[in-house]
């Protein structure tokens, strides 16, 4: 076992439904993440890139496999209330939809996951992170005062608070304007080379995956490739040719 995977997938596989109408969203899928490293996932729609994210993050039980999470199982021999202790010390999250309280301020919603997670809520720690992500001025404001990009920021810095092992996004640009996007993408990068995180998206979008150290493609709930040192346009080009034969496979199969 490594010191420094942050990471590791073993066999992992998920069907949902009951017998004679079972999906296999996940097939078997192994994988080791090193910490300090930026990680995009991509496939085409209904390759299982979600609930990858989703049975990695803890979100959901695998059917079968194994998670580990900086060398420790994700849920081994524990109940709902194991697992969600597992996901508050260890995993951090940002989704497409920024999930922020809005009768909370910034400042309140930074500190609100050390509270549920029974840890004194350091506010000069969460006000010094808000800095970073370019909020420092607001600390009182809420939700509503500020605009998709601010928000997914505060969602970044309330991810960092807790000092995960694993920062994991879920099309954390998705519902952003261009120029927000980049900035949150860099800001994910500064996790990683800054904090020494270890982030794991989910995105569609090839600019988005160029930000990553490297991009993993699924389909149909298989490990298909990699890519290391991406660029939008490698990515754009295997993401073609990878829905052409999800396409053709699909054809032959009859599906």
């Amino acid at each position: 076992m490594m010191g420094n995977e942050a990471l590791r997938l073993e066999d992992v596989r998920k069907v949902y439904g009951a017998e004679g109408n079972r999906v296999t969203a996940l097939d078997g899928v192994s994988l080791s993440l090193p910490a300090g490293s930026f990680t995009a996932v991509m496939g085409p729609s209904g390759s299982g890139k979600s609930t990858l994210l989703q049975c990695a993050a803890g979100l959901d039980r695998p059917t079968g496999g194994r998670v580990f999470v900086a060398g420790a199982e994700l849920a081994a021999g524990g109940g709902e209330a194991a697992l969600t202790k597992f996901r508050r010390e260890r995993i951090g999250f940002v989704f497409q939809q920024f999930n922020l309280l809005p009768a909370l301020t910034v400042l309140q919603n930074v500190t609100l996951p050390l509270k549920l997670a029974g840890r004194k809520a350091d506010r000069r720690r969460a006000a010094e992170i808000l800095g970073r992500v370019g909020l420092g001025d607001r600390l009182g404001h809420l939700p509503s005062e500020l605009s998709g990009g601010q928000q997914q920021r505060v969602a970044i810095a309330r991810a960092l608070v807790t000092e995960p092992e694993v920062l994991f996004g879920d099309e954390p640009t998705g519902a952003l304007d261009t120029r927000s996007a980049r900035e949150v993408l860099a800001l994910l990068q500064e996790a990683v080379r800054v904090y020494g995180r270890t982030v794991v998206m989910v995105t569609h979008d090839p600019v988005a995956a160029s930000y990553a150290d490297g991009v993993l493609f699924l389909a149909d709930g298989r490990l298909v490739g990699s890519l290391a040192s991406p660029t939008a346009e490698a990515v754009a080009e295997r993401m073609t040719h990878l829905a052409d034969e999800v396409e053709r496979q699909r054809a032959l199969a009859g599906v």
